[in-house]
């Protein structure tokens, strides 16, 4: 990378890694609710996931981080990363989301994890809410379709800003934001009434919640000199499956509906020129004032963080092929790709599309905060031979490479994952991201022991490289 100050890093998630789900004082999040293997149905579903005891919740123990962040940050310190991008268990600080003080046991947990990280040299990028929030306010005013959550929310970042203003100096708003309109309980904590209501629940969410992230960017720009604060979503290139131009018209509108309809409101603080007739055909209205729209407009986003595992291929609704599973969306199967064995497709030019596309249109930096493969894998002599993994993210950091070339401004790159770690689709531990084997498996049974893959060290040599080799 010609930047030498490009941030290469690794990626998890609080509600993914850290256990200790109510230790000294942490609340429970939704997160906290979501049953290890074949939880997907149950994402869909929600209502069951309160109405259902499970015989196992990943979340209670995950990797256990929060009795091991020492020796985690010191394998990270090992690694030479850059930057860790994380996140905050909002429950651990606002046990209900409603205490007039927060938890200064949870606060004080990551004032720990934040020093350690810079003992290292690694700069923390933070997530405020990575697929949870405190179980409380789901129960009480149905998560972020209610609007008292903005103030909620804002009250919480504006405590956590004061504590870290001066260890934390990049931010995220909301993990993969752009999810609420498929999946609001997992993005925002709500419960549709049927199925027929996800769209109308989903988009007031989503603006509920780009409303409090406008807050949240003023209140950050305020409370911390020289911060970043960004937006962030699950991104993958729409490509049509043939060049007929209702493929096209297809591939363009699920892209724009699904994908780039948040950027505009994050980004460019407003509702796109389309979303009239896209409410309309829809059938649903959602609750916005002047005031929020002014609020969008006067605070947009910093930069664009995204999550990229793959493309997507979509078509007419009248042409009849095979589909693909995908991270959040789906679509057809693409004959030109591989996939993973969980049947997503394997694309890294596809990468450097999306970054093109996404800095020609908005302008802004761009920040690859998630990429990774997830494979089932075995420890053989105290490491694991992830050939597989490497090649993949070969790969993509090729053409990450190539889109500096091309004149796209980055931040930086994390892998997804530092370490194994729960499954956020399937609640599982064998489907491995990670560059650090953990010992344990579906039902949180095994040692908790760290082992260092060959992917470590191969990521190690890239760092130090600040890029590839041959690049």
């Amino acid at each position: 990378m010609h930047n030498k100050k490009f941030l290469w890093g690794v990626a998890t998630a609080a509600n993914q890694i850290e256990g200790a789900y109510k230790a000294d004082g942490k609340g429970m999040s939704t997160a906290d609710v979501l049953p290890g293997n074949d939880r997907i149905k149950y994402i869909f579903s929600p209502k069951m996931l309160l109405e259902k005891k499970f015989d196992y919740y990943p979340s209670y123990m995950a990797i256990d981080f929060y009795h091991h962040y020492k020796e985690d940050i010191s394998l990270m310190g090992e690694l030479g990363v850059k930057c860790y991008r994380m996140s905050i268990s909002w429950p651990r600080i606002f046990p209900t989301g409603e205490e007039a003080i927060p938890n200064d046991k949870g606060l004080q947990f990551y004032d720990d994890v934040f020093d350690e990280l810079h003992k290292y040299g690694i700069e923390p990028v933070v997530t405020l809410s990575h697929f949870e929030m405190p179980l409380a306010l789901t129960k009480k005013y149905n998560g972020w379709e209610n609007r008292k959550i903005i103030s909620l929310f804002e009250k919480y970042a504006r405590c956590v800003f004061e504590r870290y203003k001066d260890k934390v100096k990049y931010w995220i708003t909301f993990n993969e934001v752009n999810s609420a309109t498929k999946l609001p309980f997992h993005s925002g904590g709500a419960i549709p009434k049927n199925k027929q209501d996800i769209d109308r629940i989903g988009y007031q969410i989503l603006h509920n919640q780009a409303v409090a992230a406008a807050l949240t960017n003023k209140a950050c720009h305020e409370i911390i000199r020289d911060s970043r604060i960004g937006c962030m979503i699950q991104y993958s290139p729409v490509y049509p499956y043939s060049c007929h131009p209702e493929d096209v018209l297809a591939a363009n509108n699920f892209e724009r509906d699904r994908e780039s309809f948040a950027l505009q409101l994050f980004v460019k603080g407003r509702y796109p020129f389309y979303s009239r007739r896209m409410f309309k055909d829809l059938g649903i209205s959602i609750d916005t004032t002047e005031e929020e729209l002014q609020i969008l407009k006067e605070n947009p986003a910093d930069y664009i963080s995204l999550s990229y595992y793959m493309s997507l291929t979509y078509a007419r609704k009248s042409f009849i092929a095979k589909q693909t599973n995908g991270n959040i969306f789906s679509g057809i199967k693409n004959p030109y790709l591989t996939s993973t064995e969980w049947g997503w497709q394997i694309d890294p030019l596809g990468l450097r599309i999306a970054l093109n596309k996404l800095y020609e249109e908005y302008g802004v930096p761009l920040f690859i905060v998630e990429n990774g493969i997830g494979m089932q894998e075995k420890l053989e002599g105290g490491t694991v031979t992830d050939d597989p993994r490497i090649k993949y993210l070969h790969a993509h950091i090729i053409e990450l490479e190539e889109a500096e070339k091309d004149g796209v401004d980055l931040m930086g790159y994390c892998i997804w994952s530092m370490f194994d770690i729960v499954s956020n689709s399937t609640g599982q531990m064998k489907k491995r991201y990670g560059l650090v084997y953990i010992d344990v498996d579906d039902y949180g049974n095994g040692s908790f022991n760290r082992y260092k893959k060959k992917s470590f060290e191969w990521y190690k040599n890239v760092i130090a490289n600040n890029g590839l080799q041959e690049g």
